[in-house]
């Protein structure tokens, strides 16, 4: 319980002016001051109060792999080509819908079917300028799939990585309808809700019946989580979370998702509520 109150002080300091303006970041400066300043995991994360546009961060403007969750961007990418008429969801690609593709690539993480979809958009570069049109920053797209995998491991190279703080926001334009209808959008939110992979990172302490629509992304030494998670009131937050080179990665998603959560729900109606000093104790 200590970590996931520490963690959540750490995201308080390290947040965005919207958030930084609250009472409780400088009544905790001292003890931010000493948190930033010790030893810590290569953990980078985001989350954007998607009503009132809050938002915190940790390592936000750093650099990580974005391993299988750049799917969501190759996701959008298709619908907009669908949207255009360019492209159908029925189509028949190596023998199979471009929906079913779809299908496999958001809810059981189908490299194969991603490499797929890309190749039916015309490479990699496709994706990457659909972002670029759409002025979407610190997202890079360089390799399919299986080239990714292919290639040597290397967990600080800055091709198909992302920034936390710019996947979050990325997702928050998404919500906002930026780059798809409603329809899409609806569609592809509800393909991220049925995700069957990562149970033990993001979802994995929120209450139980807490919504989630998001998309995991695993390479040896790597673990991410992005996507959106609903609040009892009904807010949403876009999230992303990155974990490198650290012990127990899902595990340390799980619980900063769980101090998201919390310094969400309680610090949105006061600074220092009861509910959140009863559960995490008196900063």
């Amino acid at each position: 319980m200590r970590f996931t109150a520490l963690l959540f002080w750490l995201l308080a300091f390290a947040a965005q002016p919207a958030v930084a303006a609250n009472s409780f970041v400088s009544s905790m400066q001292n003890e931010l001051a000493m948190l930033v300043t010790s030893k810590s995991a290569d953990v980078g994360l985001a989350a954007i109060d998607l009503t009132t546009g809050e938002t915190v961060s940790v390592r936000g403007n750093m650099q990580y792999p974005m391993a299988s969750t750049v799917k969501v961007a190759v996701a959008a990418t298709y619908l907009s080509y669908v949207e255009n008429g360019d492209r159908s969801l029925k189509k028949e690609i190596a023998g199979q819908t471009a929906a079913h593709l779809m299908r496999r690539m958001l809810v059981h993480s189908d490299n194969h079917a991603t490499d797929l979809l890309i190749r039916d958009l015309g490479g990699p570069e496709t994706v990457q300028k659909w972002l670029d049109f759409h002025k979407v920053g610190g997202l890079r797209i360089d390799r399919t799939i299986a080239q990714l995998l292919r290639a040597k491991r290397d967990l600080y190279d800055e091709r198909d990585s992302a920034t936390p703080l710019a996947f979050a926001k990325f997702l928050a334009r998404l919500d906002r309808g930026e780059f798809l209808n409603s329809w899409s959008k609806g569609y592809l939110l509800d393909l991220m809700a049925q995700c069957m992979t990562g149970r033990n990172r993001m979802k994995h302490l929120l209450p139980r019946g807490t919504r989630v629509e998001h998309k995991t992304g695993t390479l040896d030494g790597l673990s991410d989580d992005v996507g959106f998670i609903t609040l009892p009131d009904g807010r949403r937050l876009a999230v992303a979370f990155f974990a490198r080179a650290t012990n127990n990665r899902p595990y340390t998603i799980a619980t900063a998702a769980k101090a998201v959560y919390d310094g969400f729900v309680y610090y949105a109606r006061s600074p220092y509520s009861t509910a959140y000093r009863l559960q995490y104790g008196t900063p």
